[in-house]
C-alpha cells in the first residue's frame, strides 16, 4: 500500500500511488504561478513520510538542517507562515506550544529552532535564499532538507545559485542568469511552482551524495520515477525567498522500463 514503509531487498521505501500532475506535459520543466492555498501539499505518504523525517531529524540533523546566523530571522519568519496555513487544515490541531499532526504525532513548537521545527511539521523540504546587498546571486542561507536527490547541504550552504547546482551540466551561465531573474522577480503573496521527474534505481527519499557521484543508474536498472514539485515563494518581512521541495516516488510499470 502506498505510503507504507516496507522492505525491498534490505531496503525500506516509501512509494506514492501516483504524481499529481502530468510529468509528460510540455510544460516540464517550465514555470507557473501556484494559488497560495496549495503552497503545502499533503499526500497517502504521510504518515511514512513524517516517520522518516522525525528519524533522520534526530539521528542525523547535521545532515539535514543548517541555518546561518543571517537567516534565523527568515526561517523564524517561515515557522510562523507555515503554522498560520496549518491552522486552515481541520487534519492538523494547532496549540500555541505544540502541533498534532494528521498521523497523531505531536510536535512541541521551539521558536529557537524553526527548520528543526519545520520539518517535523510538513512533508516538504524548505531552502532560504537570500540575496546580500551587493550581491549578483542569492545565497543557501539555511535548509532542512531531510530528502537530498543526490547533493549534501553541507557542500551548499552558504554558497551562490550556480556553485550550488555544481556539478549538474545544464546549469550554464545563461540558465544562472535565468533562473537569478526568477528569483529576483518573484513576489509577496504570488508564489511560482515547477517540478522535475527523472528515473533513479534507488527509491530511497533520503540520498546525499557528493558532488561527482553517479546517482541515477543505467536505463535498464531503473524502476522509479522521482520528482520534485518545487515551489518559490518569497517572505513578506524579511524578503527572503523560500524554495520549497515537495518529493513523490513511484514505480514505474513494467511496460515503462524501457
Amino acid at each position: 500500500m502506498a505510503g507504507m514503509l516496507r522492505l525491498a531487498g534490505g531496503m525500506t521505501i516509501i512509494l506514492q500511488d501516483k504524481i499529481p500532475y502530468d510529468i509528460a506535459s510540455e510544460r516540464l520543466p517550465g514555470v507557473g504561478p501556484m494559488p497560495e492555498a496549495d503552497w503545502i501539499l499533503r499526500d497517502e505518504a504521510f504518515a511514512a513520510q513524517m516517520a522518516l523525517r522525525d528519524q533522520l531529524l534526530k539521528e542525523r540533523r547535521n545532515e539535514v538542517l543548517a541555518l546561518l546566523p543571517e537567516a534565523v530571522s527568515a526561517a523564524e519568519e517561515l515557522l510562523t507562515m507555515v503554522l498560520d496555513r496549518l491552522v486552515q487544515d481541520p487534519a492538523y490541531l494547532i496549540d500555541k506550544d505544540q502541533v498534532t499532526r494528521p498521523d497523531d504525532v505531536t510536535v512541541a513548537i521551539n521558536r529557537a529552532d524553526p527548520l528543526g521545527a519545520l520539518g517535523r511539521l510538513v512533508q516538504q523540504d524548505f531552502c532560504l535564499m537570500m540575496k546580500p546587498e551587493g550581491a549578483a546571486e542569492h545565497l543557501l542561507t539555511g535548509a532542512v532538507l531531510c530528502f537530498p536527490a543526490g547533493w549534501m547541504l553541507s557542500q551548499k550552504i552558504g554558497h551562490p545559485l550556480i556553485r550550488i547546482h555544481v556539478p549538474v551540466p545544464a546549469y550554464d551561465d545563461m540558465l544562472a542568469r535565468r533562473v537569478q531573474r526568477l528569483f529576483d522577480g518573484v513576489q509577496v503573496g504570488r508564489p511560482l511552482w515547477r517540478f522535475n521527474a527523472l528515473r533513479y534505481v534507488d527509491p530511497s527519499l533520503f540520498q546525499p551524495r557528493s558532488e561527482g557521484v553517479p546517482k541515477y543508474g543505467t536505463p535498464e536498472e531503473q524502476r522509479y520515477i522521482r520528482s520534485e514539485r518545487q515551489s518559490i515563494l518569497r517572505l513578506p518581512d524579511t524578503g527572503a525567498v523560500v524554495f520549497g521541495i515537495h518529493t513523490f516516488v513511484v514505480k514505474l510499470p513494467e511496460d515503462a522500463r524501457q
